[in-house]
This record gives C-alpha cells, structure tokens and sequence, in this order.
C-alpha cells in the first residue's frame, strides 16, 4: 500500500471539466480510466470529473497491489473513499462500471452522505448461479476460465475479450479492450478476476440507501439482464433499471452513442 502522499499519483487521479457537480467514473476489470475515452467529453461542460485507475490496472504500478488487501472488493472501497478524502469531495455522483459499481454500493454503506447518487453500468452482485437466482455462470464455467487464464494468459485475452464487448476481432472496441487486458500482469488479471467473480454481495443490497440508476446492456456475456431486475428489487434506496439496446458488457466503449444520452439524462434527473 502507498502512502497518503502518492496516493492520488498511484491512482493516476485526474480532476478535469468546468462545471460545479462533481462525477466520479469508475472503470471495471480489464481496463483503466481510458474505458471512459468517448463519454468523457459530453461531459466536461456541465460537469467536474473525477477519474482514476484502480489498483492493478495496466497502468498503475503492480508493486503497490496487495494480494490480500484486493482479495475482497471491500480494499476497492476503502481505496475510493480515500480518494475522495485526498480530494476533500463532500458529495458526488458515481458512475461505475461492472465491478465499479457495487465497489461504490460497499462504499456508501461507510459514508452515505458522499454520495448523491450511484448510477451502476453493467453490474452485478454475484456472477455464479444459486438456487433462485441466475448470475449467469456455473462454477465449472469460471474454473476453465481460470485455468485459460493461467495456462495461457495472452491466447484467453485474444478469445475473452470479443466475447466480453460482444463483437469480432476486427472492432475498435475490442481491440482497445484487449489493449487493456494485455496491460495487466497476468498473476494480477487472473486475483482480481478470482476475486471478482467469486463475489457475493447479495446481502449487502438492503443496506444501500443511495439512489441508485442501474443501466444494462440487453445482452451482456458477464451480466444477464434478469441481474438488473434483481438488484432494483433488492437495493434499500429509490431504484430506478433502463436496458440499452446494446451488445457487451463494455457498452460506453462498444456503443458509446447510445449510452451518452442515457448517461447524461441519468446524472440529470433524480430519484428522490
């Protein structure tokens, strides 16, 4: 763990834009703050903005990942909030992709106050299918995926990332998600992918009192969409589910011009 005085450096933290309400964009596994490349700009102008990488990403230094500390996502949400102390943020809105956004719904259960709203991409509280209810995956699916990436972590990037974005290797979208991939040292890649995937945070979802704005691709190879569904039911605060007519799991980068318009109708509008 870095100290406090790089803290922010470690996390490559960039604060840009012009306006007074402050956005935070979280990325999810595989990518880093460059995932948000395409929304960034719609947003500069009405709004200021938070980015950082989270640790183990391609581009942070992996002497400062701790195999334990990251073992749970819990070590995420200390990292945002610390962030946000760094920066002396006192309320904002969150946007988190995949993984990114119940690292903002463990984080609101510390410090509800910091957050006015979570508006999650693409997330899910457990990605392994249990008794009444579907996350999507069988253990057996996530032991191969273990295994490929550990026997061979370049070919299992080259074959996961056209599945995660939902599209050929011939996509801009894929290949920058593959760039990103690529960038992860893989005994990294494959603890936070273990970490992630085996996560259960189901019964975490009543405490959350945030208002929460849970958008969804309508097909997504991590996160089906009856996922969305269940989260609007079971978070404690105001719910709100819009399903983009999207394909993947990366849709801000796959099919930015159609979640620009949601997203920023989303910051805008309130629940409550």
């Amino acid at each position: 763990m870095c100290s406090a005085s790089t803290f922010l450096e470690a996390h490559n933290v960039r604060v840009v834009g012009d306006g007074e309400e402050l956005v935070v964009l979280a990325h999810g596994f595989g990518t880093d703050q460059s995932v948000w490349v395409h929304v960034l700009p719609h947003l500069i102008d009405d709004y200021k903005v938070i980015l950082f990488d989270n640790m183990g990403a391609g581009t942070t230094d992996p002497e400062y990942f701790s195999f334990s500390r990251y073992s749970s996502l819990h070590g995420y949400a200390e990292d945002l909030i610390n962030i946000l102390d760094e920066l002396e943020i006192t309320s904002c809105i969150y946007v988190g992709h995949s993984v990114a956004g119940m690292v903002g719904c463990l984080a609101s259960l510390d410090r509800p106050n910091i957050f006015s709203k979570i508006i999650m991409i693409s997330a899910s509280p457990r990605y392994l299918n249990d008794k009444d209810y579907f996350g999507g995956f069988e253990q057996d699916d996530l032991n191969q995926l273990f295994q490929a990436m550990q026997s061979n972590f370049k070919a299992w990037v080259s074959g996961f990332a056209p599945l995660a974005v939902g599209a050929d290797i011939t996509c801009i979208a894929v290949q920058e998600f593959s760039r990103t991939l690529f960038n992860i040292r893989p005994d990294i890649a494959f603890s936070v992918a273990k970490t992630i995937f085996q996560s259960d945070l189901r019964n975490m979802l009543p405490k959350v009192t945030v208002p929460c704005h849970i958008l969804q691709s309508a097909r997504d190879l991590a996160v089906p969409v009856i996922v969305s569904d269940y989260l609007h039911q079971r978070l404690g605060g105001a719910t709100i589910v819009e399903v983009f007519q999207t394909e993947g799991h990366l849709p801000q980068l796959s099919a930015a011009e159609v979640v620009i318009p949601v997203l920023r109708r989303h910051l805008h509008g309130n629940l409550v």
